[in-house]
């Protein structure tokens, strides 16, 4: 199998987005530690994390160079998460659910990239929509309350 640029460049692409979402996650939960809210959030962002560490192990896997920021998603992803939360708890859950749907666009398109090896497809049809689509159905339930 060869390993394209494209494949690497697929793999940081969902690599910062993983780290955006832990950033995003962090900042919510520092705001609404105290909130009935925190307890929903804690579990995904771990999950997040878990995620960036798996893509970061891919990248090295097919000899990339993994990415060490989130990059331009992690700007935008603070610009919205500060705006939301200094609106409000339903404005910060309202950008984590769109930051969500976000990833799901992301992993969606990364199936679409031909030259992404198996287990890497396998890995998001299995578990990284699996578990981004559940990240949203909390939210829509903490957003719902």
């Amino acid at each position: 199998m060869t390993v394209t640029d494209t494949t690497i460049d697929t793999l940081n692409s969902l690599l910062r987005g993983e780290l955006s979402a832990t950033e995003t996650y962090q900042q919510a939960l520092a705001k609404v530690a105290n909130d009935p809210a925190g307890a929903w959030l804690k579990p995904i962002h771990v999950e997040h994390r878990e995620a960036a560490n798996t893509w970061r192990q891919h990248v090295h896997k097919f000899g990339g160079k993994p990415d060490q920021d989130s990059g331009a998603w992690g700007y935008f992803a603070k610009a919205v998460e500060g705006t939301a939360t200094f609106l409000g708890n339903k404005a910060a859950l309202q950008a984590l659910k769109q930051g969500e749907q976000t990833g799901l666009s992301s992993y969606e398109n990364a199936l679409r990239n031909q030259d992404l090896p198996e287990e890497c497809r396998s890995l998001i049809q299995s578990k990284m929509l699996a578990q981004t689509r559940a990240h949203v159905a909390t939210l829509d339930r903490l957003l719902a309350q």
